[in-house]
């Protein structure tokens, strides 16, 4: 056993678990840290309940086992990414903002060592934070209340007549920043869940998915992260609250008990999920270390 909980558990403000993201409160053990180091001991090895397993064969993001710092107070868990030159990431555990320096000191060591070219320190922060920035994440139970279907023009994008689907190509490419060309890749290839579309007047406007639920560290469902996004001039018609509702009523119809969600602070999804009465578990903030330019 390489932590301690009783190190570790007091520092846990939010349940950000490093290469995993956000994991469900009650799955915050010292098991799951242990699985980390263990996985990061196997070249490009996924734990069985990764989420990351959907879209690659390997993992891409591993804790540098040696160089974590695990005191009373605090702790500071580096990863590394070799895709697109590199990053580092510091996740820093503590309540005294002098964590921050720490894992800055750290990240730039790290980056220095694994010729990396970027370097990231990940703080996460508890639910009462004032004036939060980044990421919020948040929960939604599925045994709380009923998801009713919100009918309305969302059905599964292959339930759509052939010419209303051709248009999701269009959709996509013009929603690319938002993860949907990708997505679209993974449709054509049969290698996803069934994706929710909007469609007005013949044509695709919005889209959510995939829509796949699997099991967690525990073996309790969840419904997975989706891709979502509605066109600029389709919104403010109340389109992707229908898509978001309608989401969720599959996960739920698919014995799904809970989802975790990431969304920017005071961004639109965010203003959804908190007017759809989701619980708030903390925020993820993330800063760009700077790092020094290498000697020619």
């Amino acid at each position: 056993m390489f932590f301690r909980w009783d190190w570790l558990r007091p520092v846990l403000t939010a349940p950000i678990v490093p290469t995993l993201g956000p994991v469900h409160p009650q799955a915050m053990t010292v098991d799951l840290f242990e699985d980390t180091l263990r996985a990061a001991a196997t070249h490009r090895s996924f734990l069985r309940y990764d989420k990351d397993r959907r879209w690659s064969s390997g993992k891409e993001e591993a804790v540098l086992r040696s160089n974590v710092v695990h005191q009373p107070g605090h702790t500071l868990i580096p990863t590394l990414t070799r895709r697109g030159g590199g990053t580092v990431k510091v996740f820093a555990y503590g309540h005294r903002d002098s964590v921050i320096d720490e894992a800055s000191e750290l990240a730039t060591k790290l980056a220095a060592t694994h010729a990396a070219a970027n370097a990231r320190v990940v703080r996460p922060l508890g639910p009462e934070t004032g004036c939060p920035r980044g990421t919020r994440v948040q929960l939604q139970d599925f045994t709380a209340r009923a998801c009713p279907d919100p009918a309305g023009p969302v059905r599964p994008v292959t339930d759509w007549p052939t010419v209303v689907q051709e248009t999701f190509f269009s959709f996509a490419q013009a929603m690319a920043g938002e993860g949907l060309a990708f997505l679209y890749t993974r449709m054509q290839a049969g290698r996803c869940g069934p994706v929710l579309a909007a469609a007005v007047e013949s044509r695709i406007v919005g889209a959510i998915g995939p829509m796949e639920v699997r099991g967690d560290a525990t073996g309790c469902l969840q419904l997975m992260p989706q891709y979502f996004a509605v066109l600029p001039e389709a919104r403010g018609q109340g389109l992707g609250r229908l898509l978001w509702r309608a989401a969720m009523h599959w996960g739920q119809s698919h014995g799904a008990a809970y989802q975790l969600l990431q969304t920017e602070v005071s961004g639109p999804s965010d203003r959804l999920c908190q007017s759809e009465g989701l619980i708030s578990l903390g925020f993820v903030h993330t800063t760009r270390v700077q790092l020094p330019h290498p000697v020619p």
